[in-house]
């Protein structure tokens, strides 16, 4: 691509670049390594995982849209939470990501305790372009890495799930607000959090085009709680799965039901057309060696890169 082809950018306007920005990652995913860019079930939840179903226009300031002189979208920059920033991008197009990076350093950095500006990006493990590019400019490796995983159908053979004495399994219902609640506040005690509502599913449920019902999938106590549950969004452009998220409630763990919602959500993914599935994990934890006992490979390792001025 020529560098002095001639691009613009302009903020976020909604739904409608939502859609377009999609459409970019499932453009891309066949042309960059896994992990390069977000896969699409964490750009759906990014918008629609919410406790409110209208998109609160505020959110438009943390967003930079740049298109091409033929107005197709080749690059996008955003938060995920304060002074986290991601770039999704067009390889094509990776002479406008210094332009991408000064953009979110003027209007995506916060102030820290310390009264210093930070913030901070995500480098693909394989991508030393922005690994330089950021040393450049002053960042340094945080040593925080976040790992993808990768299991391949053609190459493992799915073991049959056995469900542990006490529990069943079953699909979530995603017009049954039930069914919400309870995938809420098991989240919030296996996670040690108080923030997810009933209303993040169930929006997620109705509105997420990588949503697939029939393949979320809890174990379920004697009296109808939640002891574990599984989310598996699907890519229908792409034929993948994503495993996300895996909770097990802290008075049910060490029975298997982690291990039996997934294998259960394999078969069905390798049935509905799926060729692959992705899961993403933090380095160094435990759930790692589950993922890797099922057959899931290591494929992408990304590490945050942090600044301060």
């Amino acid at each position: 691509m020529d560098n002095n082809a001639q691009v613009i950018s302009r903020l976020y306007q909604g739904d409608e670049d939502f859609k377009r920005v999609r459409q970019l990652l499932v453009e891309t995913y066949s042309n960059t390594p896994v992990g390069f860019n977000w896969e699409v079930r964490r750009w759906d939840g990014w918008r629609y995982y919410d406790k409110e179903s209208e998109w609160d226009s505020a959110r438009n300031k943390t967003v930079h849209l740049w298109e091409n002189d033929k107005g197709r979208l080749v690059g996008v920059v955003h938060q995920e939470g304060a002074g986290f920033i991601h770039i999704q991008i067009d390889p094509d197009y990776r002479f406008i990501e210094e332009s991408m990076i000064t953009w979110a350093e003027m209007n995506l950095a916060v102030v820290n305790k310390n009264k210093r500006r930070q913030i901070s990006f995500f480098v693909h493990g394989d991508d030393s372009y922005r690994g330089k590019l950021l040393e450049k400019l002053g960042y340094q490796n945080t040593g925080e890495n976040d790992l993808t995983r990768r299991l391949r159908f053609k190459d493992v053979d799915i073991p049959s799930p056995n469900i542990a004495d006490g529990y069943t399994m079953r699909t979530i219902h995603p017009d049954a607000i039930d069914d919400s609640r309870r995938i809420a506040e098991l989240l919030n005690k296996a996670f040690n959090r108080n923030f997810h509502t009933a209303e993040e599913y169930y929006n997620f449920a109705r509105y997420a085009p990588c949503y697939r019902e029939g393949l979320d999938r809890a174990a379920v106590t004697l009296d109808g709680s939640f002891a574990a549950y599984v989310g598996v969004p699907y890519n229908d452009n792409n034929n993948y799965g994503v495993i996300e998220p895996v909770c097990t409630h802290p008075e049910h763990q060490r029975e298997g039901l982690a291990r039996s919602l997934i294998l259960a959500a394999l078969h069905q993914l390798k049935r509905v057309g799926a060729t692959e599935v992705l899961v993403g994990t933090g380095e160094g934890m435990a759930a790692n060696r589950l993922y890797e006992s099922i057959g899931f490979a290591e494929v992408c390792k990304s590490s945050r890169w942090g600044k301060y001025f």
